[in-house]
C-alpha cells in the first residue's frame, strides 16, 4: 500500500512536507528518495487499518492531511475504499520545543543531546538537562507565550501534572527558576520511571518480547489484508 500511496501523491505535495524540508536542508540533490516518500508510507500505515481518528502532535498534522488527501483522491477515482481520517491534537503540549532552543521543536534526531529528553534517560541526565534548559532573565513564573523557553517548560509541567495554568502559577508564586526546574525534573523522572521499569522487564525476557511482537503483527495483518486486497482489486491487481 505504501507503493500505491506513493503513486497517488504528487511531487509538489511531498516536496512541501515540513520534515522533508527541515531534514534535507540545502542538500536536496543528495537526499535519499526514502526521506522524500516517507510521508506516503505513513499515510499507508494510517489508511490500511481504516483509521477514523489519529492522535498526533501538531508537527505531524501535515502528514495526516496528506493521508486525507490521498484517501479522498483514491475514493474519488476508484470508489469508496478508505476512511478519511481526522487528526486528534491535544490543546496543550501538542508541540514541545527544544530545551536549549525554544524556537525549534524537540527532536531525538538532534545532534545536541541537551535539547531533548529520552524515555530512557536516567534521573541524573534528566535533571541536568532540565536545570540547564533555556529560560530568560525574568523573575516571575507565568504562562507567557512570548517567554518561549519558560513557556515550553511550563507546558511540560502542565501536561505531566494535570494542573491548570492558574494552579501552577499560584504554586510557583514568589519562587525562582531553580525551584521550578527542580520540581519539573522530579515530575519528569516520576513519570518515566514506571515506563523504564517496564522496558527493562521486557528486555530481560527477549522471547516474551518476540511473542508479543509476533502476536501484534498477526493481528495487524488480519485487519490490514482485507483493505489491501480491496484496494488492489479496484486497481485490477487481483484476478479473481
Amino acid at each position: 500500500l505504501g507503493w500505491l500511496m506513493t503513486t497517488q501523491a504528487t511531487m509538489g505535495e511531498l516536496s512541501r512536507m515540513t520534515q522533508f524540508k527541515d531534514k534535507s536542508g540545502n542538500q536536496k540533490d543528495s537526499v535519499g528518495v526514502g526521506l522524500f516518500t516517507y510521508p506516503t508510507l505513513m499515510a499507508a500505515d494510517i489508511l490500511l487499518y481504516n483509521t477514523h481518528v489519529v492522535p498526533t502532535g501538531d508537527d505531524q498534522k501535515q502528514h495526516v492531511e496528506l493521508a486525507r488527501n490521498l484517501a479522498q483522491r483514491f475514493n474519488t477515482k476508484y470508489g469508496k475504499t478508505f476512511n478519511v481520517p481526522t487528526p486528534l491534537i491535544s490543546k496543550s503540549g501538542a508541540r514541545i520545543m527544544s530545551l536549549d532552543n525554544p524556537d525549534q521543536k524537540m527532536s531525538k534526531s538532534s545532534d545536541r543531546e541537551k535539547s531533548y529528553i529520552l524515555l530512557t534517560d536516567s534521573a541524573e541526565v534528566i535533571r541536568k538537562k532540565i536545570m540547564s534548559a533555556t529560560t530568560d532573565s525574568g523573575s516571575t513564573i507565568e504562562f507567557d507565550p512570548n517567554r518561549k523557553g519558560l513557556y515550553n517548560l511550563l507546558t511540560i509541567y502542565k501536561v505531566l501534572s494535570g494542573k491548570t495554568e492558574a494552579q501552577i502559577e499560584k504554586h510557583f508564586a514568589n519562587q525562582g527558576y531553580g525551584v521550578f526546574k527542580s520540581e519539573l525534573a522530579n515530575l519528569i523522572i516520576d513519570t518515566l520511571v514506571p515506563i523504564q521499569k517496564q522496558v527493562a522487564k521486557l528486555m530481560k525476557d527477549k522471547s516474551k518480547l518476540d511473542r508479543i511482537l509476533k502476536a501484534g503483527a498477526k493481528q495487524a495483518n488480519k485487519l490490514a489484508q482485507p483493505n489491501l486486497q480491496r484496494a488492489q482489486k479496484k486497481l485490477g491487481l487481483v484476478v479473481e
